[in-house]
Parts: C-alpha cells; structure tokens; sequence
C-alpha cells in the first residue's frame, strides 16, 4: 500500500518536473525570436488585436462591477461597526488601493486567462492534433516564431494596458456606489483618492498584469502544442490552459504580496 502511494507520487513529482521543464523550454525558444517583432509586427498585431480590443468590452463589465462591489464591501464593514462617518475621509483612498493592487490585476488577469489562455490552447491544439504544425516544421518555420512569439508578445503588451482601463472603469464603478448608497459627493472621494495615491501602487499593478499576460500565453502555447488525442484532447487542453494559468496567477499574486 505505502509503495504504491509512493510510487504514484513519484510519478506525478517526475511528471510535474518533466512539464517545468518543457515550459522553460518553450520560454527560451520564444525568447529567441523576440528581435523579430518588428518584421513579423502583422502577427504580432493580429494577436493584440485579439488579446486588446476584442477583450475589453468584457474587461470593462468586469471592471465595473468590481469596483462597486469593492465600494459596497467597504462601506457596508465601516457601517456594521458604526464607522462610516469616521472613516468617509479614507474610503475613496482604501477602496483605490485594493483596486490598483489587487482586484482589477488579479480579475482581469483571471478574464483574460479564460477567454485568451484557453483560446490559444484550442487554436494551437487543433493545429497539433490536425498536423498542420507538423506541415510547419516541414517548411522549417519554427512554430515558436510563427505561432508562440507573436501570441506572448501581445499578451505582455496587452495586459497592462487592459488593467489600466480596468482600473478607470472600476474607480469609476466604486464612486457611482458610494454616490448613491452612501450619498458621497466627487470632491470627498476623489481627493482621499489623491491624498493617498501613491505611485507604486499603479507599478505594482501594471507588473503583475505584465507577468500574468506573459504567463497565461506562454501557459496557453506549451499546452497547444503538447495536445493529443483529437477533438476530445483540444477540450480537455483548453479547460487545463485555464486551470494550470488560473492557479499560477494566484500564487504570483501571493509571491508578489509576500516579496514586494
């Protein structure tokens, strides 16, 4: 019995270590082709395009509805403690804060991976699955160039700047909240905004969102171009993209808050 037990966890260590590797890998033969961007910017553009402007109108929902439910979660606990007159000069500051740093990297992070992550695992599974990545190498195109560099660099690209659209939007969602349910007027809000911006904050969003892109399509291209077994692969390889770039986003997220 214990042998047993021993023996499938170690398979599953090997197995996990064997797929470190095989990311690491795809990340260094990606790396390589990162001079190439400006002569293969059509693909580099198509895919922002995709990653960008397809994704924001779905950026912008989610964006909003988090900051009014990060403005409802913050003024109801200062209400259930009799608090909100006394903390009304630092709502606006708290609820930037836990946007800027937290909620809108990590959501849009979280949108991202399942529309674009899982998109890019379907598309690059069925072209493995119907050998036209094979046919690729036949004609000695690297499928890193031509089909992983473009999709990375847009994703690191892209992130950030859906993240800084998230944040306006969610910002914006957190006032009207305030405005209505709690009758805050602009000038209150915004300037515990001001007051108590700071900088790094908006730095420490914009790197995690940079990383979280980089992650979910680096995630997205290793498990396309290792997706076997037909149809019913390209599903399971698309629910797994989602899964293995969902968790590692959360535990960046945790590395972030422990190292920074």
């Amino acid at each position: 019995m214990i042998s047993t037990f021993l023996a499938k966890l170690g398979r599953l260590v090997l197995n996990a270590l064997a797929e470190v590797g095989q990311v690491f890998l795809l990340l260094l033969g990606i790396l390589r082709y990162v001079p190439n961007i400006f002569r293969d910017r059509g693909l580099v553009l198509e895919q922002m395009k995709i990653v960008g402007s397809d994704s924001l109108p779905l950026v912008i929902l989610i964006g909003s509805f988090t900051g009014a439910i990060a403005a409802l979660q913050a003024t109801d606990l200062f209400e259930k403690f009799n608090l909100i007159s006394l903390a009304r000069p630092f709502i606006g500051g708290s609820i930037a804060t836990a946007v800027f740093t937290e909620l809108t990297p990590v959501l849009t992070a979280l949108v991202i991976a399942g529309r674009v992550g899982g998109a890019i695992a379907a598309q690059l599974g069925t072209m493995k699955v119907s050998e036209q990545i094979d046919a690729l190498e036949m004609m000695a195109i690297d499928p890193n160039r031509y089909l992983g560099m473009p999709r990375m660099a847009a994703a690191i690209t892209m992130m950030p700047i859906l993240a800084v659209f998230s944040n306006v939007v969610a910002l914006t969602g957190a006032f009207i909240l305030a405005m209505y349910q709690f009758d805050f007027n602009f000038a209150t809000f915004f300037a515990s905004v001001q007051q108590y911006f700071r900088v790094s904050e908006i730095v420490n969003g914009l790197s995690k969102s940079l990383i979280f892109g980089g992650w979910t399509a680096l995630i997205g291209c290793h498990v396309g171009f290792h997706t076997t077994g037909g149809a019913e692969g390209v599903g399971n390889s698309t629910v797994r993209a989602f899964t293995i770039s969902a968790a590692g986003i959360l535990i960046i997220d945790a590395l972030f808050g422990i190292v920074v």
